[in-house]
């Protein structure tokens, strides 16, 4: 099979990877693509917002099958454009693809089809958000209604801090928006959910916790993630019979009710108290960096997953699982989330391989020549499989010391609420 990955960062090399092991392939490329992705696929320097060039070269190619990695193409409708072209594609269609394009979408949906989420206000304009705040307890969680890169989301303690995210949300810190969704501030534990659908059948895709502040003990600014660990030691079979039950059935009733389906991986993010799960958001594609820490765990051929899912044959799957915990450590250029500088050469990272049990997944990458160069905030994900997710906290650090890059920086306490030490 021919296949073709959009995207360049750690999720589509994860993808690649899987990929390139199974038998049916018969070549990979990725648009564009990363060092990483370079050594087991062919790259090509396309812009994946150049729909007519994608299209070209697919048809040049003979490519039988397009799985599009990241949400910004999802939502901008490069799955419906493909599919009026006949070329089998793997990903949500535009409208649904809203599910995370629009956080007051997915809570419009969450009203009518009574999903459990947090107690909402939607505001079209400053004045009328600030209004809002007058009346409101604190904390409250405060969001932009547009794609933004799992930056868009502020927990304010007391109204300056709430003013303060308004007003930037407004001014168009993350692109231009009409409206904003304040959000009662839910207590309890977070949890990343997984479920991959053909329009038809869904199947469970495992589960994942990460973890989006910068600093250690979860603390500073929203990134879009320092690393992540699978499966959740929250999951169990009552609470998720509860998240199906509750949250995702429901969800695909709606969009079987807008008269389209589902194809591809649906992740809700959700907040877990008391075994009750409450939806804080859906992304419609694998999570980033949970993508990294879940799909080693995998013991099926990803292509026939895939290809099923788009022939509506999913039913006929088992996906089955490796009896093991795993953990993803991002390593960051120093400075992210803020200013970092970019084209910093990485010494002997193509000494890091992903064999056995440990995986090296590229993110901001290029490669010039022979050298291999960070042009991103998020640059490398180290990830290992093992019995306990202690030791491969402990296997992952040992690696990055042994990497030793000067101008990055990383969290060594990933997985802190499940490793007492």
């Amino acid at each position: 099979m021919r296949i073709a990955i959009i995207g360049s960062g750690g999720r589509e090399h994860a993808l690649a990877y899987q990929l390139s092991k199974s038998k049916k392939l018969i070549k990979l490329y990725s648009i564009p693509g990363n060092a990483g992705t370079d050594g087991i696929s062919t790259n090509i320097d396309i812009d994946p917002n150049n729909l007519e060039d994608l299209y070209d070269f697919f048809c040049k190619e003979k490519i039988e099958l397009v799985i599009i990695g990241p949400e910004k193409p999802l939502v901008e409708g490069i799955v419906d454009f493909l599919l009026k072209k006949k070329i089998k594609v793997f990903g949500p269609n535009k409208a649904v693809a809203q599910l995370e394009g629009s956080k007051i979408f997915t809570k419009k949906i969450c009203e009518k089809y009574n999903i459990p989420t947090a107690k909402f206000k939607i505001c079209n304009t400053k004045e009328n958000a600030f209004e809002f705040l007058s009346s409101s307890t604190f904390p409250l969680v405060i969001k932009a209604d547009v794609l933004a890169a799992g930056k868009g989301v502020y927990i304010c303690k007391e109204i300056n801090d709430a003013k303060n995210a308004i007003t930037e949300i407004f001014d168009g810190k993350f692109g231009k928006t009409e409206q904003l969704l304040i959000e009662e501030f839910l207590e309890g534990d977070e949890m990343s959910f997984f479920i991959i659908s053909d329009g038809i059948t869904y199947k469970t895709f495992n589960t994942a916790q990460d973890h989006k502040k910068v600093g250690e003990g979860d603390t500073g600014k929203n990134t879009g993630g320092m690393g992540a660990y699978s499966p959740s030691s929250l999951i169990n079979k009552d609470l998720e019979d509860k998240i199906l039950k509750k949250i995702i059935e429901p969800t695909l009733k709606a969009v079987k009710e807008m008269n389209t389906k589902y194809v591809g991986f649906l992740y809700a993010g959700l907040m877990i108290k008391n075994n009750e799960p409450f939806l804080i958001e859906y992304n419609v594609r694998m999570g980033d960096p949970e993508c990294q820490t879940i799909l080693p765990l995998i013991n099926n051929d990803l292509v026939d997953i895939i290809d099923a899912c788009c022939n509506s044959r999913l039913e006929n799957q088992e996906i089955k699982w490796k009896n093991k915990k795993s953990m993803c450590i991002v390593l960051c250029s120093k400075g992210y989330p803020d200013k970092y500088n970019k084209n910093v050469e990485i010494n002997d990272l193509d000494k890091f391989k992903s064999s056995g049990e440990n995986f090296t997944f590229h993110a901001g990458t290029k490669k010039t020549g022979n050298k291999t160069f960070a042009i991103g905030g998020r640059v490398v994900n180290f990830v290992n499989i093992s019995n306990n997710f202690s030791f491969s906290r402990k296997e992952i650090i040992r690696r990055l010391e042994k990497l030793n890059w000067k101008h990055g920086f990383y969290r060594s306490d990933i997985g802190h609420k499940v490793i007492n030490e």
